[in-house]
């Protein structure tokens, strides 16, 4: 029987119209199979040993190939959040191409290609992007733009660097009565010396304000009553005081023995203006002309000065002592050589550009070259002049009358001082002319204004009979003893030089 089993199988492998049962099971019948009973199903029942050996013999899957490789569904199995390395790569391209030369030809095409490739690539135009922005406002981010950066650098003042203005009052340190003070614009009734001692001048008398210990004491009368103090001038030592009056004269006192040394005549009409040049006084009057007199020789007379057509109101000399500025009553203002024997009278600079009679008149301290003028009722303006070129520098229209004017070297400032319709004084920053502080009292206009020796204040006197101290120019005690240190340091290294 065996045998012929053994037949039968060889006749049946060697015909080959029929179905191969033993063959391995097609991969559409294992995929539908879900488990060995679907796999069976295929074969025919006669046959189940021979197809359980064959389907032993011939594994159902690939030996190695266990695990499954390509993922089931897209994306992976854990997150990797994209990194953003737009801002990196902006950063490097704006370095590398900062400084390659540019063709002139195709500079246009170029420009339009970079902006096109920026927009593709970044997202907007590359020239909005910077790498660092010191000044000014942060650039507003694109729409839908998102940095986690800060700004580490801001052009903002932090309120450490704030600048601390100082304090000035607005009313005076000290108001003082001046009775029978004469309310004429063009005359000079104040001034103040070196040794802080304010000389005053009330009708036809002179009196002399100490001003550290506060005593007034009374210097001197005109004899006749209808004669009056026109002009008063302090030396540059602050020990000899001249006086000019309205009876031609100028007279030259000695203040600390309270005697008068001299008497001088030369002039034909009332002496309205005074200014000390060393040992040589000049002198200004209502005929327009203008006297230098040497206060050591009898013949005092030694020069006279024609050029203004009216009363000269204004005349001032200049620190370094090479010119003097006058102004007058013709609304001129002319500048002179320094007295020197054998020249001829004439002036170095001569301005018309004001509408009004000037009276004020100040040289800067720290630029021996700069002129500050003010007109009168019919100008209102302050004028700067640069005396070596003949230039104005600036003008500046203050919208009242100007009646003197005098520049603080403590914060380099200038302060003028007013008559209608204001009657104040105006503290302006210099040069810009910007106004800085105002001082008003004073009901009737201010007539003159002087500085202290130590430029820490300013007196004014006005046609309401008052004397006004105003104490605006303090220096800060830190600046000062700074001051005080370079002072005495210049001082050692001038002696040891000696």
């Amino acid at each position: 029987m065996a045998q012929f089993g053994f037949e039968n199988d060889i006749h049946s492998i060697l015909k080959l119209d029929m179905p191969i049962t033993n063959a391995p099971m097609a991969r559409w019948q294992r995929k539908a199979s879900s488990s060995n009973a679907a796999a069976l199903s295929g074969l025919s029942p006669g046959k189940s040993a021979n197809a359980s050996l064959g389907s032993s013999k011939t594994p159902s899957k690939t030996p190695g190939k266990n695990k499954k490789v390509t993922p089931s569904k897209m994306g992976g199995d854990r997150f990797i959040p994209t990194r953003n390395s737009k801002q990196m790569d902006v950063a490097s391209f704006l370095l590398s191409k900062e400084n390659e030369p540019v063709d002139a030809n195709n500079s246009t095409s170029t420009a339009e290609s970079q902006k096109a490739w920026s927009m593709s690539l970044n997202g907007y135009n590359l020239e909005d992007a910077k790498i660092l922005h010191l000044g000014g406002k942060p650039l507003n981010a694109p729409e839908g733009y998102q940095n986690n950066l800060k700004v580490l650098y801001s052009q903002g003042a932090t309120p450490a660097s704030v600048k601390k203005t100082r304090y000035i009052s607005s009313s005076p340190d000290r108001i003082l009565d001046a009775p029978e003070l004469r309310n004429d614009f063009y005359l000079n009734l104040l001034d103040w010396s070196s040794r802080n001692v304010l000389a005053v001048a009330l009708h036809n008398s002179v009196y002399l304000l100490d001003a550290t210990q506060g005593d007034v004491t009374f210097l001197m009368s005109l004899e006749r009553e209808e004669d009056y103090v026109c002009s008063l001038s302090w030396t540059k030592e602050g020990t000899y005081l001249a006086i000019g009056t309205s009876d031609c004269k100028i007279q030259l006192w000695d203040v600390y023995n309270q005697k008068r040394l001299r008497s001088m005549s030369s002039h034909t009409s009332r002496v309205v203006s005074l200014s000390w040049n060393d040992h040589v006084l000049s002198s200004g009057s209502r005929s327009g002309h203008i006297h230098h007199h040497d206060v050591r020789v009898a013949d005092h007379h030694i020069f006279t000065l024609t050029g203004h057509s009216q009363e000269v109101c204004g005349l001032q000399w200049s620190p370094d002592g090479r010119y003097l500025a006058s102004g007058g009553n013709d609304n001129m203002v002319y500048v002179w050589p320094r007295v020197q024997e054998g020249t001829a009278s004439q002036s170095v600079r001569s301005w018309s550009e004001h509408q009004g009679a000037v009276k004020a008149l100040a040289w800067c301290p720290w630029q021996p070259n700069i002129l500050a003028s003010g007109g009168g009722t019919s100008d209102r303006h302050i004028r700067i002049w640069n005396v070596n070129s003949g230039s104005c520098i600036s003008s500046l229209d203050t919208q009242s009358q100007i009646s003197s004017l005098v520049f603080a070297p403590n914060y380099k400032e200038l302060v003028s001082a007013h008559g209608y319709a204001h009657n104040n004084v105006v503290i302006w920053k210099y040069p810009a002319l910007s106004r800085v502080a105002e001082l008003n009292g004073h009901e009737d206009r201010v007539l003159s204004l002087i500085l202290s020796p130590d430029c820490s204040t300013v007196a004014t006197v006005a046609g309401d009979e008052t004397i006004r101290l105003w104490k605006s120019f303090e220096m800060d005690p830190v600046k000062k003893a700074k001051e005080r240190l370079v002072k005495s340091t210049s001082g050692v290294i001038h002696q040891s030089i000696r």
